[in-house]
Order: structure tokens, then C-alpha cells, then sequence
């Protein structure tokens, strides 16, 4: 006789075998964790940015991160030491000095630039700022500034935004895409799978970087950031999708003669009622697998793009352009942290694929 475990998996539905195997898997439960805090950044930039992005000094020009004090003496009181400026007399260059007299207390919910919460409702408050925070004396810089002395981190909070949602409205356009022409291919078959297979060969034979080359160059130069940032994201779409359609043209063949294809045909369904309703989720787990997994490749792709100068240009925000700032090997070796905006790259396209392995896992419940 079964025990209670057996018979609860007998009775579960596809999703909950999905997800108690997921469950086991450790580092793709913690990797989901990392990417939701990531998308939480991103519907909270402008909260966690307490310095206007765009406001720049010629005065504080590629300042080094202000170490953070957590307590003085026995008490919390996070703090940092201002910071002065001064010519080096003997190389002529700018160099910072920590004032270790004048502390500048950190507050949390402090005051600060405006802005609109959602892009609805307009708010004055951040995570951490300090008292009289649009004083430029009363600055703090935990991972310093650039050459033109914006601050990286709010730079950073907002270049996340662009970056990860560029990457989840590629992947989005592109399973739509990919699901679309990879079942029509392997439902019908004939024509229609020899025009779309050719298709795909096509574009995945193009070499990569001149293709890249001939749409930057394409791409009006009097166009504005919304509108380089659409058509950023429907490149990559137009170009990520032939993967997945070959994977969803493969599941299609297998099942197109299974017994309940054949039943849903005979009951009179209708051809795009047998595709979207009964083929298309007896594989969703796939689909959202292969999804996981294709989003990091696209935000790598608008990373090195922008990086090259061939996807998003300043003013615009995003991982790459706030990494054209290290393409100077002399820059970086004498400010280093313009390479911070690397750490989230990392860290999300890590996460993504540990996720996308989980999720590959469970999509077989079955298997051991």
C-alpha cells in the first residue's frame, strides 16, 4: 500500500511536482531570491538612489568610494568622513583626502531629490541620505564618482532598471516569437517548416559583431533614449528567438501524433485551439526553463553592446554605458571602482543560469 508521500504525488499536478523539486534544489532557490531582489531595485531605483544620477561636478571628478563607519565607539551611528580635494604639486593631478574632523552622519529615509515612485506618486524620500543632502558639501559617495563626478551609485540604481528590463522585454518578445514560428513549423510542417527553418539558418549564420556594426550605424543619431532603447530591444528580440523555436519545433513533431492531439482533432477543435491549449502547456516547464536561461544572454548582449558604443549612448543609463567609462586600461588601473558596474553583471547572469538549472531540473518531476 502507498504511504501518504506516494499517494500525495500521485494526485499532484504538474506544477506542484515542479515546484517541490525545485524546492530542493538549494542555489536555484537562493538565485531566485538574488534576481527578485535585483527586479525589487529596479521597481525601486529611484528610492535606493539618493543623488540625482545626472547632477554633475567638475570638483568632485572621479572621487574614490567613501568607506562607511557603522558605529562610533559603542553607538550606531553610520557615517562617513567628508572629503577635500587638492592639486598633487608634484604630478598636478586631483587627489581626495578623508577629513577624519567633519563626519557626515547617514539617515535612513532621508530627504532628497524628487521623483515618482512607480511613475505615479511623487516622493521626496530615499533609503539613506544625509541632512541638507542637495548640499554638494554634505554629499556622500559610497562607490564614488565618475569622470564627470555623478554619483556611481544612483548611476548604478538606474543603469539596473534599463539593463534587466531591456533583457526581460527581449526574452518576452522573443518566446513569443520563438513559440509562435517553432509551432507552426513543427504543427504543419511542408512549406511553412522550410521557409521558417531557412529563416533561422539565415539569421543564425550572419556573423555577429558586423551585423551589430550596420544597425548601430542604422539607428538615427537624432533619435531619443526611449527610442534607441526600443529599438535596442527589438533587435536582440528579432535576432534571440531562433533558439527556442528550434527547441519548440522539435517538441511539436514528437507530439503532434500523441493520442491527445489526435482526440483534441477529432472532438472538432480547432488548429490554434490545439496548439495553445492542449500542445503549448504539456511543455510550458520547458518553455520557462529555456526562458531562465535566455535571459542572461540577453542582458550580456545589450552590455557588450552599449559597451562597444554600438546599443544605448550616454545620456542614457545602463551596466554598459556605465562600463564605457573602463575601456581606458590607464583609467581603470587609476580608478578602479569605474568597474563596479561589472559586480551586478556577474552576479545576475550567474544567478539567471543556477535558476535556469533549477528550474530545468524540476521541469522532468519524474527523474531522479
Amino acid at each position: 500500500m502507498a504511504g501518504p508521500d506516494e499517494q500525495r504525488i500521485f494526485v499532484a499536478s504538474q506544477w506542484q511536482l515542479m515546484w517541490w523539486r525545485f524546492r530542493r534544489h538549494k542555489v536555484a532557490v537562493a538565485s531566485g531570491g538574488v534576481v527578485i531582489g535585483f527586479y525589487l531595485a529596479v521597481l525601486g531605483a529611484d528610492f535606493l538612489a539618493y543623488a540625482d544620477p545626472n547632477a554633475s561636478e567638475a570638483q568632485r571628478s572621479l572621487m574614490p568610494p567613501q568607506p562607511v563607519y557603522w558605529f562610533d565607539g559603542w553607538r550606531f551611528s553610520p557615517h562617513v568622513y567628508a572629503v577635500k580635494g587638492a592639486r598633487d604639486p608634484q604630478t598636478f593631478k586631483r587627489v581626495y583626502r578623508a577629513d577624519p574632523g567633519q563626519k557626515i552622519s547617514i539617515r535612513f529615509f532621508a530627504g532628497g531629490f524628487e521623483y515618482r515612485f512607480l511613475g505615479l506618486i511623487p516622493m521626496t524620500r530615499h533609503l539613506i541620505g544625509v541632512d541638507g543632502g542637495l548640499d554638494a558639501g554634505k554629499t556622500i559617495f559610497v562607490l564614488g564618482t565618475d569622470v564627470q563626478g555623478r554619483d556611481l551609485w544612483s548611476r548604478l540604481m538606474y543603469s539596473t532598471r534599463i539593463s534587466l528590463t531591456i533583457g526581460l522585454f527581449g526574452v518576452t518578445v522573443s518566446l513569443v516569437l520563438g513559440v509562435v514560428l517553432g509551432g507552426l513549423s513543427g504543427f504543419y510542417g511542408g512549406i511553412a517548416d522550410t521557409l521558417i527553418q531557412r529563416v533561422i539558418e539565415i539569421l543564425r549564420s550572419i556573423p555577429t559583431i558586423p551585423l551589430w556594426m550596420g544597425l548601430a550605424a542604422a539607428l538615427p543619431r537624432d533619435w531619443s533614449i526611449l527610442q534607441i532603447y526600443f529599438a535596442i530591444t527589438i533587435i536582440i528580440s528579432l535576432l534571440g528567438w531562433t533558439e527556442l523555436a528550434r527547441v519548440v519545433r522539435g517538441r511539436f513533431l514528437a507530439m503532434r501524433e500523441e493520442d491527445f492531439v489526435v482526440s483534441a482533432r477529432l472532438v472538432g477543435c480547432s488548429q490554434m485551439r490545439t496548439i495553445f491549449v492542449h500542445m503549448v502547456p504539456s511543455f510550458m516547464s520547458h518553455i520557462i526553463a529555456a526562458t531562465t536561461l535566455a535571459l542572461p544572454a540577453m542582458i550580456i548582449s545589450e552590455t557588450a553592446l552599449s559597451f562597444l558604443g554600438l546599443g544605448l549612448r550616454p545620456p542614457a543609463m545602463s551596466w554598459g554605458v556605465l562600463l564605457q567609462q573602463a575601456q581606458n586600461v590607464q583609467t581603470v588601473a587609476i580608478s578602479p571602482w569605474l568597474m563596479i558596474p561589472a559586480v551586478p553583471v556577474i552576479i545576475v547572469v550567474m544567478a539567471f543560469n543556477f535558476l535556469g538549472d533549477g528550474l530545468r531540473d524540476a521541469a522532468d518531476p519524474y527523474g531522479r
